[in-house]
């Protein structure tokens, strides 16, 4: 994968997505992700990057599920390999794998949760004397 494959990704998710808060775009230390142009849309995003240990397994497992699903057949076209791949975030990584560093959540559970954390935060005022209930993730 090149540099500009990595930075054309995160400046699609970056404006699917249009991220507030705190983001932690979390990756392996491979150079396309430690290259000044992916580093400055990082910073120009206000997102925060973050990477995986060297030979860290955790980080391995989900790579090995992806490398399953690039070697597992030939395809057709590029349209058809990006709705494959679109596909396995969006739905086996994104929905089932549950992630430790997220409270044995997974990535949309969480999202969902921090959203709605946010949202009742962000409802609450001084004037009602009244404070939202949160839910804590478990863990």
């Amino acid at each position: 994968m090149t540099a500009q494959l990595a930075v054309t990704a995160l400046r699609t998710a970056v404006a699917r997505r249009g991220p507030t808060g705190v983001v932690v775009v979390h990756s392996d230390r491979g150079s396309q992700f430690r290259a000044r142009s992916f580093q400055a849309v990082l910073t120009a995003a206000g997102l925060e990057g973050s990477m995986g240990r060297i030979a860290s397994a955790g980080d391995n497992a989900a790579m090995e599920s992806w490398n399953a699903l690039l070697n597992r057949r030939r395809w057709a076209t590029r349209n058809e390999l990006h709705d494959a791949i679109v596909f396995w975030i969006e739905r086996t990584y994104n929905r089932r794998r549950r992630q430790r560093a997220l409270g044995k959540l997974t990535p949309v559970e969480f999202e969902l949760a921090f959203t709605a954390q946010n949202a009742a935060l962000a409802a609450w005022s001084p004037l009602t004397r009244s404070q939202p209930t949160l839910q804590q993730s478990p863990g």
